[in-house]
C-alpha cells in the first residue's frame, strides 16, 4: 500500500512537471511564431516602401526631365546586406528627400501620381510603427521566458535565444551609447 502510494505521488509530480514543460514549451513556440509572422510583416512593408521610392524616382526624373539620380543611393539599398532596422531608417531619409523635392520643385507638389506615392509611404510608415511594436512586445515577452526559471532550462534545451528588439540594440552587452538619432 506503502508503494503505491509513493507510485501515485511520483506520477503525480510527473504529471504536473509535464504539464509545467508544455506549458512553456508552447507559449515560447506561440511567441517565436508570433515575433517571425512579425518580421515578415516588416519585412513585406519595407519592400512596399521600397517599390514606392523607385517608383517616386521614375516621375522626378521625368517631371524634371533630366537624367540625374536623385535616389541612386537609397535604391541601391536593395543591394546592400543592412538589417530591417537600417534599411526603414534609410528609406525614412528618402522619403524625407522626396518631401524636399516635392517642396523645392512646383511642377513636383502639383503631380497627383507623386502625391498618391507619399501619402502611400505615410501608411507604410504607421504600419510600421505599430508592427515593429508589435514584435518588440512579442520579444520581450519571449526573451523573459529565456531569462526566467524554469522556463530558461526548457528554452537551453530547445535552443531558443535572447533576441533583439527591432532596433537592433543588444541590452546584454557593454555598450550604453546605443541610441542614436
Amino acid at each position: 500500500m506503502e508503494f503505491l502510494n509513493i507510485f501515485l505521488i511520483c506520477l503525480i509530480l510527473f504529471c504536473i512537471l509535464a504539464f509545467v514543460y508544455i506549458s512553456y514549451f508552447n507559449k515560447m513556440q506561440y511567441l517565436k511564431t508570433k515575433i517571425e509572422k512579425a518580421e515578415g510583416i516588416i519585412d513585406e512593408i519595407l519592400r512596399q516602401r521600397y517599390d514606392l521610392l523607385v517608383r517616386a524616382d521614375n516621375i522626378v526624373k521625368s517631371t524634371l526631365k533630366d537624367n540625374k539620380e536623385y535616389f541612386k543611393d537609397y535604391l541601391e539599398l536593395k543591394n546592400q546586406n543592412i538589417t530591417n532596422f537600417d534599411l526603414d531608417r534609410k528609406l525614412k531619409e528618402a522619403f524625407n528627400t522626396l518631401q524636399k523635392f516635392k517642396d523645392d520643385y512646383p511642377n513636383l507638389g502639383k503631380n497627383k501620381e507623386l502625391k498618391d506615392i507619399l501619402t502611400l509611404i505615410k501608411d507604410t510608415d504607421e504600419k510600421i510603427a505599430a508592427i515593429t511594436n508589435y514584435y518588440n512586445i512579442n520579444t520581450n515577452e519571449l526573451n523573459g521566458f529565456v531569462r526566467k526559471f524554469p522556463s530558461n532550462i526548457i528554452s537551453k534545451f530547445h535552443h531558443f535565444e535572447i533576441k533583439a528588439f527591432f532596433d537592433g540594440k543588444n541590452m546584454n552587452d557593454d555598450i550604453y551609447d546605443d541610441f542614436k538619432l
